[in-house]
């Protein structure tokens, strides 16, 4: 069963420096919670932007404090609109993430559209209902305070 969830944020700031932000890898550690050792692996340079090709592999440690590899590939990119990363390996069957971005009279609209599958089937959608979905929505709610705090933006809405 394939899942879904939106996010959607005012960023009171322009589109380049949301872009510049947002299109950095570099960045992900600071709206990502620390109790999950984020941690992207290779060199600081190559990380500098992104671009269609680009895969980008990291260590996190989402549960129970067990280290999991993630690999993404950034499929689509339309500078200061929109990006997609998509799971390569990693402890979904299933991820695909667009980033949407869009100027508005308050700043920047960004909105997250996430697709996500589980595995080991039932059980899947079991833990998915159990802790899962919790979890990403944990994360994300993380996220939108650390962007807010970055960006000294008032929240608008978020709906998971």
């Amino acid at each position: 069963m394939l899942h879904s969830f939106t996010t959607i944020q005012i960023l009171h700031t322009d589109i380049d420096t949301v872009w510049n932000f947002m299109s950095s890898p570099n960045n992900l550690a600071q709206i990502t919670p620390n109790y999950m050792g984020f941690t992207i692996v290779g060199h600081e340079e190559q990380f500098k932007g992104i671009y269609s090709g680009q895969l980008i592999e990291y260590i996190v440690t989402p549960v129970l404090g067990i280290k999991m590899n993630w690999v993404t590939e950034i499929t689509h990119v339309s500078e200061k609109q929109y990006f997609v990363d998509e799971q390569r390996f990693g402890p979904y069957t299933f991820w695909h993430h667009k980033h949407f971005l869009r100027v508005v009279d308050s700043g920047v609209e960004m909105m997250d559209i996430v697709h996500y599958k589980i595995p080991l089937g039932f059980l899947g959608k079991i833990a998915n209902a159990l802790f899962i979905k919790k979890k990403l929505q944990e994360i994300f709610d993380y996220r939108y305070t650390a962007l807010a705090a970055i960006f000294n933006t008032e929240k608008q809405t978020t709906s998971f």
